[in-house]
């Protein structure tokens, strides 16, 4: 496990907020192998307020983005969206938390109701999660759903699967692929992101649901990242596959709060943002069977300024490479791969819920609490739930205070 030697002292954290609450693929079809890369460590300045972060106007330049980009409206009057994903042809779908799935244009415009979708536990945080379309969907039409599914004993995070019809208005056959146990009654920390891997593999956050010591049990699938095949069998190379105990096979890594931000890098890498709770939202880059402290260690403190478990270091507990304090409520993760914005290829771009603004992270900036942090925030940054780079390298983001979905590109109108 990556352990880092020096020490960093706790900042002052803010009163206690916690909202309720990419993942994005490679072309690659290598097998998957084991993050690494090198020793990291945080450190230098994050950036957060201030007259830098003036609002810009809609449809003009907006402050801290690459020279000549723009922010776009490309669909408005949603309630709550989740989640967005990019069809073939230039087409999307969004997720709505209440249960709603839509198609839209690659003009934007008007929303396509999309059928068949599970019936949703729209209950606290939970509702309709992430959409993920895989790489082969010209072929097999499938669509990934992730919502918070009714259970015995209150709800659970699942993973579904369906074909997007010919008509584009409905999934069919949509079956159930995983879903977490046990079930619990609380209305919180569902997590709710999926990816497909460069093997094909689909990866899965879950939050705590609330109750802190399951993130460390690893016979209970709460606070963890999930690894499946796309027909919910286990990999063969997971990390805890063929343990004799009552470890579950499905589990990758361990030890996560409540991950809503899940996104590849162009090594193939897997990398998550996660809410902390009174300070302490981490980024992660994620190795198989690892654990990742929470409740144990953290960088924030419960809501009541009590301190959370033994403080931030122990050994055999992986170190975050990016921390915010005070929390941003961060969800949605894209790292970009530069076709549109060369300039910023390689930069981990997530949204806050919180603050109301984009942090575009720089891995190769050294900042006080991890990466060299710049914001991109406007009248339409509103709680931003959803960060994702389109195929041509565009930055799409979801507002759930606009209720809305905007593209940021160079040359829009």
């Amino acid at each position: 496990m990556t352990q880092h030697p020096h020490h960093r002292h706790r900042h002052a954290t803010a009163a206690p907020a916690e909202a309720a609450a990419t993942a994005t693929g490679t072309a690659s079809a290598a097998p998957w192998r084991p993050a690494g890369g090198p020793h990291l460590t945080r450190r230098g300045a994050l950036a957060l307020g201030g007259a830098a972060l003036a609002a810009p106007l809609l449809g003009r330049p907006a402050r801290a983005m690459p020279e000549g980009a723009r922010i776009t409206p490309m669909a408005g009057g949603l309630d709550e969206p989740w989640s967005l994903a990019f069809l073939p042809g230039g087409g999307f779908l969004v997720t709505e938390r209440d249960g709603r799935l839509s198609r839209f244009s690659a003009e934007g415009g008007r929303a396509v109701p999309v059928a068949g979708v599970p019936e949703v536990a729209a209950r606290g945080q939970g509702g309709l999660f992430d959409v993920m379309v895989p790489r082969d969907f010209a072929a097999t039409r499938a669509v990934y759903l992730v919502w918070a599914k009714r259970q015995r004993g209150g709800a659970g995070t699942a993973l579904g699967v369906g074909r997007l019809a010919e008509t584009g208005d409905r999934l069919e056959d949509f079956r159930v692929v995983f879903e977490m146990a046990p079930g619990t009654s609380g209305g919180r920390h569902f997590g709710g992101r999926v990816v497909e891997m460069p093997d094909g593999s689909l990866v899965l956050t879950t939050g705590d649901r609330g109750d802190r010591p399951t993130a460390q049990d690893l016979a209970s699938h709460a606070g963890k990242l999930i690894r499946l095949n796309r027909d919910g069998s286990v990999p063969q190379d997971n990390p805890f596959l063929g343990r004799a105990d009552l470890v579950l096979p499905e589990i990758l890594s361990y030890g996560h709060r409540n991950p809503q931000g899940l996104a590849l890098d162009a090594q193939g890498q897997l990398w998550t943002s996660a809410h902390g709770a009174r300070g302490g939202d981490e980024v992660n880059l994620i190795r198989p069977g690892a654990n990742y402290g929470w409740p144990v260690i953290s960088y924030g403190r419960h809501y009541s300024g009590l301190r959370i478990g033994e403080g931030t270091e122990k050994a055999g507990m992986e170190q975050p490479v990016h921390y915010w304090d005070p929390s941003i409520a961060p969800s949605g993760h894209a790292i970009l791969s530069g076709p549109m914005f060369p300039e910023w290829a390689g930069r981990h771009v997530i949204g806050s819920l919180k603050f109301d603004y984009m942090a575009v992270l720089d891995p190769s900036m050294p900042g006080e609490t991890g990466w060299a942090e710049t914001p991109i925030k406007g009248g339409e940054t509103r709680r931003v739930r959803d960060v994702r780079e389109a195929p041509d390298g565009a930055i799409w983001f979801l507002s759930v205070g606009e209720g809305a979905v905007f593209r940021i590109a160079r040359g829009a109108a």
